[in-house]
């Protein structure tokens, strides 16, 4: 580090656990661009704070996760198309002190599917939870499929959702809560599954919503948990002959897409991608 290195970084509470850091200092590493990306744990009573400070201190780009993503909107000066359409941010660009919001989930995910060569066209979708990642992937692919459910444990959240996203993409998604009896009517003749909730992370392993009899060989499967890499889920899935996609892949295009908006150039994504898994397991891939 010099006086001349760009500070980059992640708000969050907690972000400890966050892989970020080793995926952008590789990439900047890669590039050859004196900067450092460093993580900040920030209580909602200090985001306002943290945000003026970015500015005093011309920390240049930020990453933001939970709890702040939808918070940390009425901290910046401008949003982009899709941070406004899903309502929450997670990547701001520091333009002259100028701050601007970006949803790179949403970018994420449609990166996910084109990288595994699966089109979304005149699918049907189940996607399982209404909290913001949900959210940002309900926004993504609602338009491109031909039928999507999402499926909560808590039903008004569903119905919500489905609300807001029929009123503004004009698509006829369906809510509903998630119980054995509407994951099975649900998932009769679905195309691609998601789940968008932390049901099966770490430490919670041996967890899984969908019973393993409802899952079926000709569907997709994609769980966007990445810790542990193949949740109860996937392997459920995966034994039974299924497609299966695990969380790495968006998280690294999400990261590649905010790395994109800070450089204005395309991002070393397979070192990216390298660093992602060493951190994750350990080892070099």
């Amino acid at each position: 580090m010099t006086s001349e290195t760009k500070i980059y970084g992640l708000i969050g509470y907690p972000v400890k656990h966050s892989v970020s850091p080793q995926i952008h200092n590789a990439a900047f590493k890669t590039v050859g661009i004196n900067a450092v990306y460093l993580t900040f744990e920030v209580k909602k009573e200090f985001l306002k704070k943290a945000l003026d400070g970015v500015k005093a201190l011309g920390i240049k780009g930020l990453n933001v996760t939970i709890p702040h993503k939808v918070n940390v909107i009425k901290y910046l000066n401008k949003l982009t198309y899709e941070a406004k359409l899903i309502g929450a941010v997670n990547t701001i660009l520091n333009e002259g002190g100028k701050l601007i919001g970006f949803n790179t989930d949403y970018t994420g995910v449609l990166k996910t599917f084109e990288t595994y060569k699966i089109d979304l066209t005149n699918k049907k979708i189940v996607l399982l939870g209404a909290g913001g990642a949900a959210k940002a992937i309900a926004f993504a692919i609602a338009e491109k499929a031909s039928s999507l459910i999402i499926l909560n444990r808590t039903k008004r959240k569903a119905v919500n959702l489905v609300k807001e996203l029929n009123k503004k993409l004009k698509v006829n998604a369906l809510g509903n809560s998630l119980t054995f009896k509407a994951l099975k009517n649900s998932l009769k003749d679905a195309d691609i599954l998601i789940n968008a909730t932390s049901v099966g992370m770490e430490p919670n392993v041996n967890q899984t919503l969908v019973a393993k009899e409802l899952l079926q060989k000709d569907m997709i499967v994609f769980d966007i948990i990445y810790n542990p890499l193949e949740t109860k889920l996937l392997k459920e899935a995966r034994e039974i002959g299924a497609k299966c996609i695990n969380g790495v892949e968006m998280l690294i295009q999400q990261a590649a897409e905010a790395f994109k908006i800070w450089f204005k150039i395309e991002p070393p994504i397979n070192e990216m991608r390298k660093a992602a898994l060493k951190s994750l397991t350990g080892e070099e891939n």
